[in-house]
């Protein structure tokens, strides 16, 4: 039969449209559903490959919070120490221990505040800790950081040292080459006294204003820093030794030439009497540094160059001081003009250049065979 042969229905009924239909839709719903099962599985991947992408970035930068290896500042209270590897960190002027703390942990020096302000609490010391430079280590136990900042040979710094009596040009020369700040640089800053700090007293003129002493300087000094340590330790100096603030100039003026005319100590306090015997009497002083001071050269003036009236620092033509320092003078130096020792003498001279022996008198006559001494032993020595 033709019916059977294409499938048709052997009662001879002819299929129902509405069924096939019904068929067709579960068929597309299925379809659907399984297209949107696939989609939700697609998201919750993507979804999961980023929750976990997390997880290893917050796992890498805390690592040390679970294991004890490196970690950002504050994520653990205290470093097992030693350390390791190496940075440098500054102690500002007036910082508290809360506020080394802060800097600390921000250069991953110590792992917390709590750490540190406890341990600082704990070292008597802790509040001796001066301001500066220091090399640290990386993650150090917070203890072992305050005994770090306690030890001297953690400060990173520059040695400046200026020996006594140099003059303003040799303290410069002297600051560039351990510093190199160029003196061009130390020129500017001399030539703004407020700058520096140095006092109205001095009028400008910084000349013996410079103490002579041993400086730490702070990577990244300014020339101006340089120069107000050395400015404000010559004001602490005269106001240590109780000299009034209207005679500092003048003082610093005397104890310049003392410190230029004594080799010696002892000898200070006698150039020092020698020099207020003469202002007294009021003879010329008749210096010869002053006069070099003048010309700007170290060595001895020919008799011309002293008794030239030209020279205003020329105390063989000028009655008096000088119109300022001509040097950097010591504490000995300055104490000695504010201690003068006691004797008639107002004239003296070095005999002796190598040991610094020098001879004082009040005798013209003495004065002048003390000289032929020095003349002597500059013709045996080919000076």
């Amino acid at each position: 039969m033709a019916t059977d042969l294409f499938g048709g229905d052997p009662r001879g009924n002819a299929p129902d449209p509405r069924r096939s239909s019904r068929s067709r839709g579960r068929a597309k719903e299925q379809r659907e559903r399984k297209r949107r099962r696939r989609r939700s599985i697609g998201v919750l991947a993507v979804a999961l490959v980023m929750v976990l992408g997390a997880a290893y970035v917050v796992v890498e930068l805390m690592g040390g919070f679970f294991n004890g290896g490196s970690a950002t500042a504050g994520s653990v209270e205290d470093y097992p120490g030693p350390g390791h590897g190496n940075v440098t960190v500054t102690v500002k002027p007036g910082d508290t221990g809360a506020q080394m703390a802060a800097t600390l942990v921000e250069a991953g020096v110590v792992g917390s505040s709590k750490a540190f302000n406890k341990a600082f609490a704990a070292n008597p010391a802790g509040a001796s800790i001066q301001p500066g430079t220091y090399s640290m280590l990386l993650e150090m136990k917070a203890s072992d950081a305050i005994v770090a900042l306690l030890d001297p040979a953690s400060r990173v710094s520059f040695k400046v040292t200026i020996p006594e009596g140099l003059n303003q040009a040799q303290t410069l020369a002297k600051i560039s080459e351990k510093t190199l700040i160029p003196v061009d640089q130390l020129t500017a800053a001399i030539a703004d006294p407020a700058s520096i700090g140095l006092p109205a007293e001095a009028g400008g003129n910084v000349e013996g204003w410079l103490f002579p002493a041993t400086y730490d300087v702070e990577p990244g000094s300014t020339a101006a820093s340089v120069l107000s340590q050395m400015t404000a330790q010559t004001i602490k100096q005269l106001q240590d030794k109780g000299v009034p603030q209207d005679q500092w100039e003048t003082v610093l003026t005397k104890a310049s030439i003392v410190e230029r005319e004594a080799r010696l100590d002892e000898d200070r306090y006698k150039v020092a009497r020698g020099i207020e015997n003469r202002l007294e009497r009021g003879l010329r002083l008749q210096i010869d540094s002053t006069t070099a001071y003048g010309l700007g050269v170290t060595r001895a003036p020919t008799p011309a160059e002293n008794n030239d009236p030209g020279n205003a620092y020329s105390t063989y033509t000028h009655v008096g001081l000088p119109p300022g320092p001509i040097s950097s003078p010591g504490a000995v130096s300055i104490d000695a003009v504010m201690h003068p020792a006691e004797g008639p003498w107002i004239f003296w001279v070095t005999v002796n250049p190598v040991t610094g022996e020098t001879l004082f008198t009040d005798s013209s006559e003495e004065q002048n065979a003390n000289i032929q001494k020095l003349r002597d032993w500059n013709a045996a020595n080919g000076k």
